[in-house]
């Protein structure tokens, strides 16, 4: 395969011997792929980024995983095989891995479906790495160094099994500010790319991504399931979409006969992506837009007492810190006392957060505690995770949560 000579890396990684405390030995064993540097009782002096960890235990000298070094992050080994049994780290190794992935989303691939997560970081035991196919563009975004010597092996097992004909390569803000590559953000380093918006098909539906700008990888698939279940709730319908981005919701309750849907975000320009991504599809409903603070928004539409049969409201994390974390289960509060003020008689709030830090249990609960005080009788019709392309692989693989709440009166 010809890449881009931008991947080649000639540092040749080395084999370190790590030794775990009692603590770190347990967590590994129990298949958290994250070991801290506080856990690590012994290590190699001269341990450099994407060297290969064989990790061994404190009460077991036998090795239990093995992991690359990172030494940028205070996760400083990242696990990529805990079996504890030898096994060679080569190309057919990581093949293996790709062709396990692929086959969990072989379900979705059945379906009229042509954009999908290959790869999603730690829950596929490729910490720090996300791959998303968009048709026949494959999106690669590395988090870490620790990738950079293993990259070549990597891109051709991901195109060998996806079978994609082009690769771009995007990169997290520090490895874009990082010396020790010669890759840039959006470069297209295998196949041709013939325009950096990419169209796909999602469950029958059309959309597009620009896979070079946009944000990730260009676009966020694990609420594929729930856009498609919004949109078959969403027939003859009014829907209120908020945080809509590219208008995942809203183009699918257009695609599924909505008669009027109202796109929401703070970002002008994804309004105007969310309107081509309608215009994509033949609709005969009305597609309104409204840019701007979505608290400020929905506390302006409540005063001109609006209402919608079906709100949906997904924001961004509001807790990427620890510290955070107080603040974003008031804005949760206060958003679901916002959505059911705007949602009509018989109609349908749809909450949901991609906060990690907030566990769905807390999450459900302040819903249903802020739905509660507003005494209207209400059903939770279901609650649901990430779509079956993201795969939870540990506690904290686990960040996405949705709830469905119908109101009676």
């Amino acid at each position: 395969m010809l890449f881009s000579p931008s991947i080649d890396n000639p540092y040749q990684p080395k084999r370190l011997a790590i030794k775990l405390t009692a603590k770190g030995e347990n967590y590994v064993q129990q298949g958290h792929p994250w070991v801290f540097s506080e856990s690590i009782v012994k290590i190699n002096s001269d341990a450099k980024s994407g060297d290969l960890a064989i990790i061994f235990g404190k009460r077991k000298n036998g090795m239990i995983g093995i992991g690359l070094y990172d030494a940028d992050s205070p996760i400083r080994i990242k696990v990529i095989y805990s079996d504890g049994k030898p096994i060679q780290i080569d190309d057919a190794f990581f093949l293996r891995k790709i062709e396990k992935a692929y086959q969990k989303r072989l379900p979705l691939l059945k379906t009229e479906t042509t954009s999908y997560r290959l790869i999603f970081g730690e829950n596929d035991e490729f910490p720090s790495l996300i791959a998303d196919v968009y048709d026949a563009v494959l999106v690669v975004k590395l988090y870490s160094e620790i990738w950079l010597p293993y990259l070549k092996t990597v891109l051709e097992s991901l195109i060998i099994t996806s079978g994609c004909e082009t690769v771009v390569i995007r990169l997290s803000r520090s490895l874009q500010q990082s010396s020790s590559h010669n890759l840039k953000d959006g470069e297209v380093v295998y196949g041709i790319l013939h325009n950096e918006v990419v169209q796909f098909i999602e469950h029958g539906v059309n959309f597009s991504a620009n896979v070079i700008k946009g944000h990730k990888t260009g676009y966020f698939l694990d609420h594929r399931d729930n856009r498609k279940q919004v949109g078959l709730l969403s027939k003859n319908k009014t829907v209120l979409d908020v945080f809509s981005y590219a208008g995942g919701f809203s183009v699918h309750a257009l695609a599924n006969g909505a008669k009027e849907v109202t796109s929401l975000d703070i970002s002008s320009q994804a309004l105007e992506i969310a309107v081509r991504n309608g215009e994509l599809n033949d609709y005969n409903g009305t597609h309104f837009t409204l840019a701007g603070d979505a608290f400020k928004i929905l506390e302006q539409l409540i005063l001109e007492k609006n209402k919608f049969d079906v709100v949906v409201i997904d924001p961004p994390s509001f807790a990427k810190q620890q510290t955070e974390i107080q603040l974003a289960k008031k804005k949760y509060a206060q958003l679901a006392r916002l959505g059911e003020k705007l949602t009509a008689r018989d109609g349908l709030l749809v909450l949901a957060s991609c906060s990690s830090r907030v566990t769905s249990t807390a999450f459900y609960d302040i819903n249903e505690q802020a739905l509660i005080v507003a005494k209207r009788s209400f059903s939770v019709e279901q609650k649901t995770q990430h779509d079956i392309d993201h795969p939870i692989g540990f506690p904290e693989g686990a960040y996405l949560k949705c709830g469905y709440y119908r109101f009676q009166d």
